[in-house]
Order: structure tokens, then C-alpha cells, then sequence
């Protein structure tokens, strides 16, 4: 299978034309629409990074009797 990559606007109506495909008339065609990855609504990767963590009491333990010696 050869796959086409075209980029292009939806228009106001919703409407999506692509002119000039590489392919014949009467060929089959299958067409996956995705947004485009530079769209307005792309998420940061990874949104905490960079932001500060503070540890209260990291070393203390929940309760003494959660903690076993192996003894």
C-alpha cells in the first residue's frame, strides 16, 4: 500500500477538498482524517515538568508498626 500525506483547512462549512491526488479514477481509496499535530489543542507531553515538588516529611514513616526488621 502507498500512502498519500496531504495537509489542508476544513473549511467554515466542514467541507475538506484535496485536488490533485496521485491516483486514477475509479481507484479505491481509503481516508483517515487526524488533527494536525501543530493544532491549537495539542497538550504538552509531559505538563509537570519544571514545576517544583516539595516532600513533607519524606523519611517519616506512616506508623512504626508498617515497618518490619526481618527479625
Amino acid at each position: 500500500m502507498v500512502a498519500h500525506r496531504e495537509e489542508t483547512t476544513l473549511s467554515e462549512d466542514g467541507v475538506i477538498t484535496l485536488r490533485d491526488l496521485p491516483f486514477r479514477r475509479g481507484d479505491a481509496v481509503e481516508v483517515i482524517v487526524l488533527p494536525s499535530p501543530s493544532s491549537s489543542t495539542t497538550r504538552p507531553r509531559y505538563p509537570l515538568r519544571g514545576t517544583p515538588v516539595t516532600l513533607t516529611a519524606p523519611t517519616e514513616p506512616v506508623a512504626d508498626a508498617d515497618w518490619e526488621t526481618g527479625e
